[in-house]
C-alpha cells in the first residue's frame, strides 16, 4: 500500500492539475534542442525550402527558448498570476537567490569539465539574481522593461564585446565564469518576459493563444529586420551595423533577439495548446524530460565527459565525441531515465535538491502545490 500511494505521488507530481503540460513539453524541446546544437554538424543556414538545414533551427533559439522557460518557471514559484507580497515576497526572494548561487556553482564545475560547450548555468545564475527585485512588478512594466533591453542592447553589446576585460587568460576565465557566451545584459530581457508570461492566466485557452500568435509576429519582424538591413546596406559583413543587426545565432543582434525571442513564445504557445488534447499523453515521455530540465542538462555534460574520458582519454575534441554519432543515444537515455525517475519519483532528483537546499536555508512557509509546479 505505502508503494502505492508513493507512486500515485509520483505520478500526480507531474501529471496532476497542478502541473502545466505544456511548459514541461517546451522545455523538453529546449533540451534536446540544446542536445542537437552540441552534438550534431550543422552547417547550413535553415531554408524552409530545404530539409536538411531545418536542423539549423535548434542553433541559438534553443538556448533562447530555455531562458524564457526560466523566467515563466519563476513567476510560477513566487505566486504566478498572483506575485507574493510581504514577508512571502522576502522568502521568494532568499530563495530565489539560494537557487542562482547554487546554479552558478553547479555551471562553474561542469565548465570544469573541459566538455567544448558554453555553459549557461552560470549565466543563469546572475540572471536569477537580476530577476530578485522584479518579482513584484506589474505584467505591463514586466513588458516594458523586457522590450526596452532588447531593442537597446544589441547597440550597446558591440561595445561590451570589445572591452580589454575580456583579453588574455583573466579574460577567459571571467567570460566563463560571467557566462558571457549568454551575455546577461542582454539575455535579462528573455527571463523578464518569461516572468511576463509566467504572470498571465496560462491556463486560459485565450492567453495561449495570443502568445502563440505575438511569438510568430515577433518573429516574422525579426526576419524582417535582418532582410531590410541587409537589403539597405546597413549590415554589411564586418561592420557594427552587421553586429547591432545580425540574426546570427548567439550575435545579440536585433534580428536575433526579436526573431529568436518570438520564436520561444511561439513554441510555449503552440505547446500550451497541443496538451489541452489527448496529444500530452502521446508525449508524455518528452514531458517527464521537460519536468526535470535541470537534471537532464546537467546530465548530458556528465555523460559526455565520462564518455569521452573512456573513449577519447580527453574530454576536449568536439569533432571526435560528433563522430561518435551521439545525439539519439543522449535522447533515448534522456528520456528513459526521466520518465523512470518520474513514475518512480516525480521531481526530478537536482530539482529536489535545489528545492531542498533553498528551503533549508531559507526557512519560511511551507511550498503549496501551487508552489511545486516547477520547483
Amino acid at each position: 500500500m505505502a508503494a502505492a500511494a508513493e507512486l500515485t505521488r509520483a505520478w500526480r507530481s507531474w501529471n496532476g492539475p497542478a502541473r502545466l503540460h505544456g511548459l514541461d513539453l517546451a522545455r523538453a524541446l529546449a533540451v534536446f534542442g540544446m542536445l542537437a546544437a552540441h552534438l550534431l554538424t550543422i552547417e547550413e543556414p535553415v531554408s524552409l525550402t530545404e530539409p536538411s538545414t531545418w536542423a539549423d533551427l535548434v542553433n541559438g533559439r534553443s538556448s533562447i527558448l530555455f531562458a524564457t522557460l526560466a523566467g515563466v518557471s519563476i513567476a510560477l514559484m513566487t505566486g504566478g498570476r498572483m506575485p507574493h507580497r510581504g514577508a512571502r515576497l522576502g522568502v521568494s526572494r532568499r530563495r530565489l537567490a539560494v537557487r542562482a548561487v547554487a546554479l552558478w556553482l553547479i555551471g562553474v564545475l561542469l565548465t570544469q569539465t573541459g566538455v567544448p560547450i558554453y555553459v549557461i548555468l552560470q549565466a543563469y545564475g546572475i540572471l536569477f539574481l537580476l530577476a530578485i527585485p522584479l518579482l513584484a512588478s506589474s505584467i505591463r512594466m514586466l513588458w516594458v522593461i523586457a522590450a526596452s533591453v532588447a531593442l537597446v542592447m544589441p547597440w550597446l553589446l558591440p561595445f561590451l564585446d570589445a572591452l580589454a576585460v575580456w583579453d588574455g587568460e583573466s579574460g577567459r576565465d571571467l567570460f566563463l565564469f560571467t557566462g558571457w557566451a549568454y551575455p546577461f545584459p542582454l539575455w535579462i530581457a528573455f527571463i523578464v518576459a518569461g516572468i511576463a508570461v509566467g504572470r498571465t492566466d496560462l491556463r486560459s485557452t485565450t492567453v495561449q493563444v495570443t502568445i502563440l500568435a505575438a511569438g510568430v509576429a515577433a518573429a516574422v519582424v525579426g526576419g524582417l529586420v535582418s532582410i531590410v538591413a541587409e537589403a539597405s546596406g546597413t549590415a554589411l559583413p564586418g561592420t557594427y551595423g552587421e553586429a547591432v543587426f545580425s540574426a546570427q545565432a548567439h550575435s545579440g543582434g536585433l534580428a536575433e533577439v526579436i526573431g529568436s525571442g518570438g520564436f520561444a513564445l511561439a513554441v510555449i504557445g503552440a505547446c500550451l495548446l497541443l496538451c489541452r488534447t489527448p496529444f500530452t499523453w502521446l508525449v508524455a515521455p518528452l514531458r517527464a524530460v521537460g519536468s526535470m530540465p535541470l537534471t537532464a542538462y546537467v546530465g548530458q555534460v556528465v555523460v559526455w565527459a565520462v564518455v569521452a574520458l573512456g573513449v577519447f582519454d580527453d574530454t576536449t575534441d568536439l569533432q571526435a565525441f560528433r563522430d561518435l554519432d551521439p545525439f539519439w543515444w543522449f535522447c533515448l537515455g534522456a528520456i528513459v531515465f526521466c520518465t523512470s525517475w518520474a513514475l518512480l519519483n516525480g521531481q526530478g532528483p537536482l530539482e529536489r535538491a535545489l528545492a531542498f537546499l533553498s528551503r533549508k536555508l531559507v526557512p519560511g512557509w511551507h511550498l503549496d502545490p501551487a508552489d511545486r509546479v516547477v520547483s
